[in-house]
């Protein structure tokens, strides 16, 4: 959540507080840097565009952007608006909750895009277990992930004025920092397991987390969040680089 909050503020003042509304145009888990504690910047504004401004409501504008992150109405009439950053950014922290990535075509085919196969889960209480990722093992907080998967529902949102302001998302992400109510100890979480026959589908995810452990100790003072990122947990996120530009 540490990550996701640094990157809807960097977001927010983009869109909010700087001198001239930018809208960011490609937002993705690979334009995350990361510094030693963790902490995200922005990095490759190429595609980044000047916002409407005036009575203006949007960007007419060649698309642009990568597969799996751009909003669906930017893709089928180009017209570009802040709100397009908005669900690029549900889009990563659908990836930061799930472990999977945005477009994955080794997958099932109505597994492949990530967003239409999350999307029932989303919101709906006791199935979004079913979106964490599995390498966590419990170890998240019930609440912080209900509210972070409700918010990922929010930003997806087919209808782009339905979706909030990244400084409305920066204020929804603040409280789920330091959120204590460990999954493990939930009812609904256990018999989740139970169900599933009590079996660990990855049964290395303790070995991730040490590797984990031992990448963070090393000298390397800027990560990519596609290369190296961490939940809470401390575990590491791996990212594809190389999807296709619209």
């Amino acid at each position: 959540m540490k990550i996701a909050l640094g990157a809807a503020k960097g977001l927010a003042f983009l869109h909010e507080e700087a001198e001239r509304p930018v809208i960011y145009r490609d937002f993705k888990t690979s334009n995350i840097l990361l510094d030693a504690e963790y902490n995200a910047k922005l990095s490759d504004f190429g595609l980044a565009k000047d916002g409407p401004e005036g009575d203006n409501t949007h960007v007419s504008t060649r698309v642009m952007g990568t597969h799996g992150y751009a909003a669906p109405e930017y893709v089928m009439t180009g017209h570009l608006t802040s709100k397009s950053d908005i669900y690029s950014f549900g889009v990563v922290l659908l990836e930061m909750l799930t472990g999977r990535r945005s477009l994955d075509k080794n997958r099932p085919n109505r597994e492949q895009s990530l967003v239409e196969w999350a999307r029932p889960y989303l919101g709906e209480g006791r199935r979004f277990y079913r979106l964490i990722d599995p390498h966590l093992e419990g170890h998240f907080s019930v609440k912080g992930a209900q509210k972070a998967a409700q918010l990922a529902y929010h930003c997806l949102s087919r209808n782009p004025k339905a979706r909030p302001l990244m400084s409305e998302v920066v204020e929804a992400l603040e409280p789920l920092l330091h959120l204590k109510d460990m999954a493990t100890s939930s009812y609904f979480f256990q018999a989740m397991q139970a169900e599933g026959g009590g079996a660990n589908p990855y049964p290395d995810a303790r070995n991730v987390v040490r590797a984990q452990a031992a990448l963070a100790r090393n000298e390397h003072p800027i990560r990519s969040l596609s290369r190296s990122s961490f939940h809470t947990t401390s575990r590491r996120i791996l990212m594809a680089n190389n999807h296709e530009r619209l």
